[in-house]
């Protein structure tokens, strides 16, 4: 099984595909995280993308399309849940040319909410765990309830910034809606409710 997740940021694409992951024992593939993981580890690619990222925007496609389908190719080429990932119509053709997708879903979500789902996270700058100050906050505030670090907002969190992906994901990725539309392999899903009743929603549309 192969599967795309797409959505505005925010959407709880990450959550449902962890959820898709333990029910059918595939692989989670995050752009953002293998993203991310570059540019912590200092490579060139990482403090290439650095500076989009900071900024949400998604960089350079072809650069980001080839370390992604790379990676898929390397570790999971039989079956995955792709998240955030393709953005670009470019890059969903790419995908087609070497995994045939069994289905699309697209994550339909407010703007006001997803400000508020993300502009509300804080993350550990010691051990990288994500709390939230309305949905998941911490014993005390601004400090880690696992290792006592202090919680940060990352920049591509703040307002500012998610504004700027919001606008990214309208202008780049709603044109690969339309492209998996076409292909007939897009579901549409309400990503406003708990994440149980989402992630029943999405079992019973794949």
């Amino acid at each position: 099984m192969k599967l795309v997740l797409i959505g505005p940021p925010g959407c709880g694409k990450g959550t449902q595909a962890e959820k898709l992951c333990k029910k059918f024992g595939l692989p989670h593939i995050s752009s953002g995280n293998i993203l991310r993981a570059e540019v912590a580890a200092g490579s060139p690619f990482g403090k290439k993308i650095k500076s989009y990222m900071d900024r949400g925007e998604i960089g350079p496609q072809e650069l980001i399309t080839e370390v992604v389908l790379e990676y898929i190719d390397k570790h999971c080429p039989s079956g995955f849940i792709l998240d955030g990932f393709p953005r670009t119509v470019y890059q969903a053709q790419e995908l087609e040319k070497r995994h045939s997708i069994v289905a699309a879903i697209y994550f339909k979500l407010a703007k006001k909410e997803i400000l508020k789902r993300i502009t509300g996270r804080r993350t550990c700058k010691t051990c990288a765990r994500v709390y939230h100050i309305d949905y998941n906050p911490p014993k005390k505030r601004d400090i880690c309830d696992a290792c006592g670090g202090e919680l940060l907002q990352r920049d591509d969190d703040k307002k500012e910034t998610v504004e700027n992906r919001i606008k990214v994901f309208e202008a780049e990725t709603l044109p690969v809606i339309d492209f998996y539309k076409s292909a007939g392999i897009l579901k549409e899903v309400n990503a406003n409710p708990a994440p149980d009743i989402v992630f029943n929603e999405i079992l019973h549309l794949v």
